[in-house]
C-alpha cells in the first residue's frame, strides 16, 4: 500500500513550512457561537444564583426546627437561648412516616437543655420543684396548676420525660449498650409510662435511630470531626511536608532527571516492599491472640474500623494487594525498559522546558484559585436553592381521622372543621415545600446549577491546558534554546487563550459536561433501582454506566491534545481535535507505549511522594515515633489524619506533576510533529533535543536511519 493512501485514512501528515516558529500569533476567534452561548449561560447562572439566594435560607439547615418552623437558637429571635429539639413523644419517630417525611409525628418545641432525670407529668404536678424542672419541657403558657389529663388532651406537655443526651442538636435517650447487647436508658432496662405499660428500652433504640435515619453514620461522623478538630494542625503540617517534597522532588528532576527517575522507580519498589514486610508482621504478630481468626464477613460492619486490624485476614489481604501492585510494577519495568529510556529523555527535555518556565509551576495556583471559586459558588448556590421552600404543615392524629396528613394553617387551624372531628389532632411543621412556580421549577435550576458547575469546571482545566501547552510549545519550537523562546510565555500564552479561544474551550468542555451529567443521571437511576428486582434493567444500567465511563475518558484525552493543537496552530476546536487524533493515530505505537511509559513514571513520582508522607504520618499518629509519643495527639480513629494527610499529599503532588505531564503531552506531540514536518537536513533539521535524536538514531546532519 502507498504511502498517500496509508495517510489518506489517518490524515495527511505534516509538510514542512519554513515559516512555522511554533505557536502562530496571527490568529483568529474560533468556535464564537459557542462562546456567546457560554456567556448566556453563565449569566443565566449568576440570574439563578440571585434568585436563589433572595428566596433560600440556610438557616433551616443550620439549625433545627420545631413543630411551628421556628429554628431553635437562632442568633436575635425568641430562642436564641433555646438551642436543642425536644421530642414530646420520641417513640412515634419510630413510624414509617419517618423515612417519607423525614419528620417524627409529634410535637417537637426547642429547648435550653436535655432532660437528664426521669419523671412523669403525674409526679412532676405533686411537687413545686418538679413543676419548674417540667415546665422547660412544655409548650409556651402551660398552666401547671391544671390536671395531667387535661394538659395531656391539649397536647401541652410530654406524658414522661427520660434522661436524654445532645446529639445533633437534638435530644435523644442516653442509651448505652451494656455487655450482651443489653440496652439501658439511666441504668434501667425498661420504664412505666402514665399509662402503666412497661418500655422497654429497647423500643427507645429503635426510635432513637428512626428520628435521624443516620444517627449511626452521624455517630462515626461526630468521631471523625473530633479527631479532625484534634489532629487539624498536624494534618496541616503533613500536607505543608507533602507541598515542600514534591517542590524538591520537582527541582532534583531539573538538575538529575534521569537519575532521579532511577532512584524513584527503585524507591517506589522500596517502599512498597516495605508495605509487604509490615504487613507480614503484624500478620504473624496475631498469630494465636484471641479473636485473630475472625474472618471480615463474621465480623461484618463495625463502625470502629480499628477492630479490622486486630484480625489477620486484613493484614492478609493488604500483603496480597501488595504484592500484586509489586509484581505488576516490576513486569512492567521489564518489558518497558527500552521504552522507558526515551520516556526519560522526554521527562529530561519537559524538566529543561519547566526550567525555562519557571512561572508554570505557579500556574496550577491560579487554576486552583478559580476552581475553589467555582466549586463555592456551586456549594453556595445548591445550598440556597435546597433552602428556598416554604414550610409546609400537616395534620397529626393518634386515632382516625379523615384529614390526617392534609395540608393545614397554624394560624386558623384551631377554629377550623378538624379539631372538632378529630380533637387529638396538631397542626405540625412536616416540611419545607412550595406550590409557587418558582417552587415548581426548582429542581430544574438545581440541574442547572449542577450542570453549569460541571461545564465551568472543566473550562478551567480546558483553560490551564491551552495555557501550558502553548508555553511549552514555544520552548520546543525555539531552534536555538534558550535564546529564541519569546517572553513571559505562559503570559502571552494564556491572552491568545482568553482573547481567540474561549468559545473553543467552552465547546470541548460543553462535551464533556454533557457526558458528565448523563452518567450523575445513570447514578440517580441506580439508586432508585437497587431495591428492583428486574435484572434486565440493572445490567442494561450498569453496560450505560460503563460505557458512559469510557467515553468521558476518551473526550478527556482527546481534549487534551485538542487544546494542545489549539494551542499552536489558534484552529477551531473540531479541526485540532481531527489533527491531533490524526497525528496519534499515525503514531499508534509510539502513543500507546511511550506517552503511557511517560505517564506510568510520573505516577510513580506521586506514589513516591504520597508513600513516604503517608509512612511519616502513620508512625507519628500511631505513637511508633518515640520522640513524637509525647505530641501526638489521643484519637478515635488515627487512620482520620493518615487518609487526609495521605489523598491530601496526592493532590499536592498531583498538582506539581500535572504541569509535568502537560508538558510532557505538549512535547510529545511537538515531537511527532517535528518527526513529520523535518527529516534532519540543513534545510529541514529537526527541533528535537540532541538526546531524543541519539535514541531515536537520527541527527541533524542529513543521515536518516530506519526508527
Amino acid at each position: 500500500m502507498g504511502k498517500g493512501s496509508h495517510y489518506g485514512k489517518k490524515g495527511e501528515a505534516r509538510k514542512f513550512d519554513p515559516a512555522f516558529k511554533g505557536p502562530i500569533y496571527d490568529r483568529g476567534c474560533t468556535d464564537i457561537i459557542c462562546c456567546i452561548l457560554f456567556i448566556l449561560a453563565l449569566l443565566g447562572y449568576f440570574a439563578v444564583g440571585i434568585l436563589a439566594w433572595s428566596q433560600g435560607d440556610p438557616r433551616k439547615v443550620i439549625y433545627p426546627t420545631d413543630s411551628k418552623g421556628q429554628f431553635c437558637g437562632q442568633v436575635g429571635t425568641t430562642l436564641e437561648k433555646k438551642p436543642l429539639l425536644f421530642y414530646f413523644n420520641i417513640l412515634k419517630c419510630a413510624s414509617p412516616l419517618v423515612l417519607l417525611e423525614f419528620q417524627c409525628p409529634t410535637t417537637q418545641i426547642c429547648v435550653e437543655r436535655c432532660p437528664d432525670k426521669f419523671m412523669t407529668l403525674v409526679k412532676a404536678l405533686k411537687s413545686t420543684d418538679d413543676k419548674e424542672y417540667y415546665k422547660q419541657f412544655c409548650k409556651d403558657g402551660v398552666d401547671m396548676n391544671r390536671k395531667a389529663p387535661e394538659i395531656l388532651k391539649d397536647g401541652l406537655c410530654p406524658s414522661i420525660l427520660t434522661p436524654s443526651k445532645n446529639f445533633t442538636r437534638r435530644c435523644l435517650p442516653a442509651l448505652e449498650t451494656l455487655k450482651g447487647g443489653i440496652v439501658v436508658v439511666g441504668n434501667k432496662t425498661t420504664y412505666m409510662d402514665d399509662k402503666g405499660e412497661n418500655i422497654n428500652a429497647t423500643d427507645l433504640l429503635e426510635a432513637s435511630k428512626k428520628s435521624n435515619v443516620v444517627v449511626e453514620a452521624r455517630a462515626v461522623a461526630m468521631r471523625i470531626f473530633e479527631d479532625y478538630t484534634q489532629s487539624w494542625h498536624w494534618i496541616l503540617l503533613g500536607l505543608v511536608i507533602a507541598m515542600l517534597v514534591s517542590l524538591i522532588f520537582i527541582l532534583l528532576l531539573r538538575c538529575l532527571a534521569g537519575i532521579m527517575i532511577w532512584v524513584m522507580i527503585i524507591m517506589v519498589i522500596i517502599v512498597i516492599g516495605y508495605g509487604v514486610f509490615h504487613c507480614y508482621m503484624q500478620y504473624a504478630s496475631l498469630k494465636g491472640e484471641a479473636g485473630s481468626d475472625v474472618t471480615i464477613k463474621d465480623l461484618g460492619l463495625q463502625t470502629d474500623f480499628s477492630v479490622y486490624l486486630q484480625i489477620r485476614q486484613t493484614w492478609l489481604a493488604f500483603i496480597i494487594i501488595l504484592c500484586i501492585v509489586e509484581v505488576v510494577i516490576i513486569l512492567l519495568l521489564i518489558f518497558l525498559r527500552k521504552r522507558i529510556l526515551i520516556a526519560i529523555a522526554l521527562i529530561k527535555e519537559a524538566s529543561k522546558a519547566i526550567g525555562h518556565v519557571m512561572s508554570s509551576l505557579f500556574y496550577p495556583l491560579l487554576t486552583f484559585a478559580l476552581l475553589t471559586l467555582v466549586i463555592a459558588y456551586w456549594a453556595i448556590t445548591a445550598v440556597f436553592l435546597s433552602t428556598s421552600n416554604e414550610p409546609i404543615y400537616k395534620v397529626f392524629n393518634t386515632t382516625e381521622c379523615p384529614y390526617s396528613r392534609d395540608t393545614c394553617n397554624p394560624g386558623t387551624f384551631n377554629i377550623s372543621n378538624v379539631t372538632n372531628e378529630c380533637p387529638d389532632a396538631e397542626c405540625l411543621f412536616a416540611f419545607y415545600g412550595g406550590e409557587t412556580i418558582y417552587h415548581k421549577y426548582l429542581i430544574l435550576f438545581q440541574f442547572y446549577n449542577l450542570f453549569l458547575f460541571f461545564w465551568c469546571v472543566n473550562f478551567v482545566t480546558a483553560l490551564g491546558q491551552v495555557t501550558l501547552a502553548g508555553a511549552f510549545a514555544s520552548y520546543y519550537w525555539a531552534f536555538k534554546k534558550p535564546d529564541d523562546i519569546p517572553a513571559f510565555p505562559v503570559f502571552n500564552s494564556l491572552g491568545r487563550a482568553l482573547r481567540y479561544h474561549t468559545g473553543s474551550l467552552a465547546f470541548g468542555s460543553l462535551i464533556l459536561a454533557i457526558v458528565q451529567v448523563i452518567r450523575v443521571i445513570l447514578e440517580y437511576m441506580d439508586q432508585k433501582l437497587k431495591g428492583a428486582q428486574n435484572k434486565c434493567a440493572k445490567f442494561l444500567l450498569s453496560c450505560l454506566k460503563c460505557c458512559f465511563w469510557c467515553l468521558e475518558k476518551f473526550i478527556k484525552f482527546l481534549n487534551r491534545n485538542a487544546y494542545i493543537m489549539v494551542a499552536i496552530y489558534g484552529k477551531n476546536f473540531c479541526t485540532s481535535a481531527k489533527d491531533a487524533f490524526f497525528l496519534l493515530m499515525r503514531n499508534i505505537v509510539r502513543v500507546v507505549v511511550l506517552d503511557k511509559v511517560t505517564d506510568f513514571l510520573l505516577f510513580l513520582g506521586k506514589l513516591l511522594i504520597v508513600g513516604i508522607v503517608g509512612i511519616c504520618s502513620f508512625f507519628f499518629f500511631t505513637g511508633k515515633f518515640k520522640v513524637a509519643q509525647d505530641v501526638a495527639p489521643s484519637l478515635n480513629y488515627y487512620w482520620v489524619p493518615i487518609l487526609t494527610v495521605v489523598f491530601g499529599s496526592y493532590l499536592i503532588a498531583h498538582g506539581f506533576f500535572s504541569v509535568y505531564a502537560m508538558c510532557v503531552d505538549t512535547l510529545f506531540l511537538c515531537f511527532l510533529e517535528d518527526l513529520e514536518r523535518n527529516d534532519g537536513t540543513v534545510d529541514r533539521p529537526y527541533y528535537m533535543p540532541e538526546s531524543l535524536l541519539s535514541i531515536l538514531k537520527k541527527s541533524n546532519e542529513g543521515l536518516k536511519t530506519v526508527d
